[in-house]
This record gives structure tokens, C-alpha cells and sequence, in this order.
């Protein structure tokens, strides 16, 4: 690694770290090539490892509008890029015939009557803005093939207004949480970071910068926990979130470490099991096995 790419890794690391989001070297690497490239970065995990907070972070150590499109089974471009406000289009023209005056396309189409959505919001962002695209893996192909004329050129078309290209190129983060294939042509586009489950010292250092008033002893037994659960055959995994959570809840308890006695565990896991079979799953025992 070069001196230049290194001093640049660091200091993402470190103006993330301000954001309150602790970022390893490879994740901070794509987003230097991400960002200074022009391209969208793809991060792909599962659900709760940190993917949508790393657009957050960006959004604050650049300064820029965080913009984002929740992506769901049906999207189109009228949730995703425009639609024109057709009831203030009738209005107008009933304005207009009430006072028999005329009213011709270019009028009813100009940019008054057009609801911006969240990508030609990006777009238009005079100062620039990162644009979360989340869970792309929610959405119909035939919306991830729309997206390659915005995702290539950073540009739409409108067909009543023409072509409207960004003066200010975003920064473009899309997420997946792997519940289906994504295009071949979408990949091209993006760069690609596979975002996985801290170990239990990473999560050690996440729960040390998120939840500060824990105790040291209990923060380091927290993740040591979380980290052997999601070992465990779950329907859903505890993400970092979860465990943030969790060792709230433990000092909430006034625990400084964790106690012998199950019932303050069991207490809070509904902080950690988020559904019925797996709260089933985790008993006395496995418990015992995991806490010891």
C-alpha cells in the first residue's frame, strides 16, 4: 500500500470514527476509490452489520445531504425519481378555461408541477449529497435496469423536460442484504464491499464508542456474547444495533458484569431475539453453554 493511500485510509477512518462509525481499513480503502472514482458503492451483508449507518457517517463527515430511497417490491421511477403533480396540472388548466385563455404543454410540464423524488433530489443537489439507496435487493429488476442511466452518467431523462445531468456528482452508497441476485449490470457499475460481522474485538470498540458509560469488563463480555450467539442456528442474527441495545439495557440493570444469576439475562434478550422460535431456541442451557 502506498504512503498516499494509506495517509488517505487513515484519515477516512479517523473523520468516520468523528461520525461515530468505526470503519476497518478495507471498507475506508472503497470508500476512497468509491468517492475520488465517481462510482456507487455496493455494500453487501446481512441485515445489522452496519451497511445503511455507513451512509449516515458519510453524510456527516462530508458535510452533504443525506438522501434516501427505501427501496421495495414495485418501485418505479414515480417513487424513485419523479412524477408530475397532475392534481395542480388540472387546476391550472381549469384556471386557465375558466378564463378562456390557453394553455399549452410547456406549461402544464415545466418544473412547478414536478414532484422530485429522492434520486433527481440527489441529483440536483446544488451542494452535492450521498444518496442511500437501500436494500436494492427489494426492488424488481426492471428498476435496477432503470437505474444504470443514473448510476453510469449521474443523469435522467425526462421526456417533457429533457435530460437532466448532476452538476455536483453524488456520493452514491447502495445496500443489499442478499435476499435475491443482483444484475450482472449493476455490479459493473458499482465497486463492492462485502460487510460481515465484527469479531468480538471490533465489536468491543463499537460498543465502547456507542454505549461509553458501560463498564469495560461488561462491554467486552457483551460482545463476547453476541458474537457466539450469532453462531447459533437463528432465524434472525443479532446485528450491532442489537447489541447496543442489549448492553444499554445491562446498564440500565446497573450490571458491571455479567451475572451468574440467568434471570436479568433472560430479562433482556428481547433486545437480542427478535422472533418466537428463536427466543424458544435460546434456553437455560444454551445459555449457560454461551455465557460460560
Amino acid at each position: 500500500m502506498s504512503d498516499q493511500l494509506g495517509v488517505a485510509i487513515q484519515t477516512i477512518r479517523t473523520e468516520l470514527l468523528r461520525s461515530g462509525y468505526l470503519c476497518d481499513s478495507q471498507l475506508a480503502a472503497s470508500i476512497h476509490l468509491a468517492m475520488n472514482l465517481k462510482r456507487p458503492l455496493l455494500l453487501e451483508g446481512d441485515a445489522g452489520v452496519g451497511k445503511t449507518a455507513l451512509a449516515t457517517a458519510l453524510s456527516e463527515m462530508t458535510n452533504r445531504r443525506l438522501i434516501r430511497l427505501q427501496c421495495f417490491e414495485g418501485l418505479d421511477h414515480n417513487d424513485a425519481v419523479y412524477e408530475w403533480n397532475y392534481g395542480r396540472q388540472l387546476t391550472e388548466i381549469r384556471l386557465a378555461e375558466s378564463a378562456s385563455e390557453n394553455v399549452d404543454s410547456a406549461t402544464i410540464y415545466s418544473e412547478q408541477f414536478l414532484i422530485q423524488k429522492p434520486i433527481l433530489k440527489a441529483l440536483k443537489e446544488p451542494q452535492g449529497a450521498v444518496l442511500l439507496i437501500d436494500e436494492i435487493d427489494r426492488s424488481d429488476e426492471a428498476f435496477e435496469a432503470y437505474l444504470l442511466e443514473a448510476l453510469s452518467d449521474y443523469q435522467i431523462s425526462i421526456p417533457e423536460l429533457g435530460t437532466v445531468k448532476s452538476a455536483v456528482i453524488p456520493i452514491v452508497v447502495l445496500t443489499s442484504n442478499g435476499t435475491r441476485d443482483l444484475s450482472d449490470a449493476l455490479r459493473r457499475r458499482c465497486l463492492y464491499h462485502y460487510v460481515e460481522y465484527p469479531d468480538v474485538s471490533r465489536e468491543a470498540e463499537i460498543l465502547r464508542l456507542k454505549v461509553p458509560e458501560a463498564d469495560l469488563h461488561l462491554t467486552q463480555q457483551a460482545a463476547q456474547f453476541v458474537n457466539s450467539l450469532r453462531e447459533v442456528d437463528l432465524e434472525k442474527k443479532p446485528g450491532i444495533a442489537e447489541s447496543i441495545d442489549w448492553l444499554k439495557a445491562l446498564t440500565l440493570c446497573g450490571l458491571q458484569s455479567i451475572p451468574d444469576d440467568l434471570e436479568p439475562i433472560k430479562g433482556s434478550l428481547s433486545c437480542l431475539l427478535k422472533t418466537a422460535r428463536d427466543r424458544a431456541d435460546v434456553t437455560d442451557d444454551l445459555l449457560q453453554r454461551l455465557l460460560g
